[in-house]
């Protein structure tokens, strides 16, 4: 029996599963430079220490799900930060450190953890975005080596694009872990239609579903979408999905390669959010660029231990 069998069960018992904040920019928070290229996954390889010390503080505020540091380690983001010659070690890493925080924390519940993989691009190092071919051998041999230095499933965040998404969906199927796929969302100028979180594009947000839906994944989440658009969101999973959902929106605005900490929403007022999502049956529920450790032990405090039909 596997690890993520008893994080399954839990979930299909109707209990309401406590996620991380973010990582990254919980990094640039207490003074780790960002990369204009690979944003917060140079961290595993100049301050692996914090890397740590964030995980284990998650840990201590509640968290039961750790996502690795690993959202821009992917082979060509990695490549534009001019670490190309460490991504094994640097992917690898990256999920040791969030196993040296769950044994550091020697906390009395089980932790589990989540090999992030996105689909980050940089724009500032045009040079390195790769083709199709490319980034899909890069997605598979990222979704690899997490998979051999030991998560329990692989987190999907940040799909925001129809391609490379599922590209990448598909990498992270091929390991045979389990899949969870976080989508982030905006609704249109109107506030009618919601859409996938890519400015370039109006892709609707149900359609995407509907054409990624099919690749796999036994969790879909709303994850790095502002707070208001989030419900919205979760609405058009809800109709398009009746497996596990899970939520881990944003709180601040990204002006590469910084996270802006203006305007950042309290631990009492993201709760209060997070009870509504949990009324509509979302079961895995955390935070994600802005949340802090406060977040989360918000969460842990203040949300119901099963969802209403439990």
């Amino acid at each position: 029996m596997s690890t993520f069998d008893g994080l399954q069960r839990r979930l299909d018992d109707g209990e309401v599963v406590v996620l991380d904040g973010g990582t990254g920019t919980e990094l640039e928070r207490r003074g780790v430079p960002m990369d204009s290229a690979a944003w917060s996954g140079a961290a595993i390889h100049t301050h692996p220490e914090v890397v740590r010390q964030v995980h284990e503080d998650y840990i201590q505020a509640g968290a039961d799900i750790v996502i690795t540091n690993t959202f821009a380690t992917c082979r060509h983001s990695l490549e534009g930060a001019g670490l190309g010659d460490f991504v094994a070690e640097i992917n690898s890493r990256s999920v040791s450190l969030a196993k040296d925080a769950i044994e550091a924390a020697e906390v009395d519940r089980s932790i589990y953890v989540a090999g992030a993989i996105s689909t980050f691009q940089t724009r500032n190092n045009s040079e390195f975005m790769p083709s199709l071919d490319v980034a899909k051998a890069n997605y598979r041999e990222q979704a690899e080596l997490l998979a051999e230095a030991g998560v329990d499933l692989l987190m999907m965040e940040m799909m925001v694009d129809l391609e490379q998404s599922a590209l990448a969906i598909e990498s992270a199927e091929s390991t045979g872990l389990p899949v969870w796929v976080g989508y982030s969302c905006r609704t249109d100028e109107d506030g009618g239609q919601v859409l996938l979180l890519n400015r370039e594009r109006d892709d609707a947000f149900a359609e995407a579903l509907e054409q990624l839906g099919g690749l796999g994944g036994s969790l879909i989440a709303v994850m790095h979408t502002v707070i208001e658009d989030t419900v919205p969101a979760l609405s058009v999973v809800k109709e398009k999905w009746s497996g596990s959902v899970g939520a881990f929106p944003h709180s601040g605005n990204f002006v590469m390669p910084n996270w802006q900490f203006k305007d950042i929403m309290s631990p009492e007022d993201y709760l209060a959010e997070a009870q509504k999502w949990a009324r509509m049956g979302v079961q895995v529920i955390g935070g994600c660029c802005g949340t802090t450790p406060e977040h989360i032990k918000a969460l842990k405090d203040g949300l119901p231990t099963h969802v209403p039909w439990a």
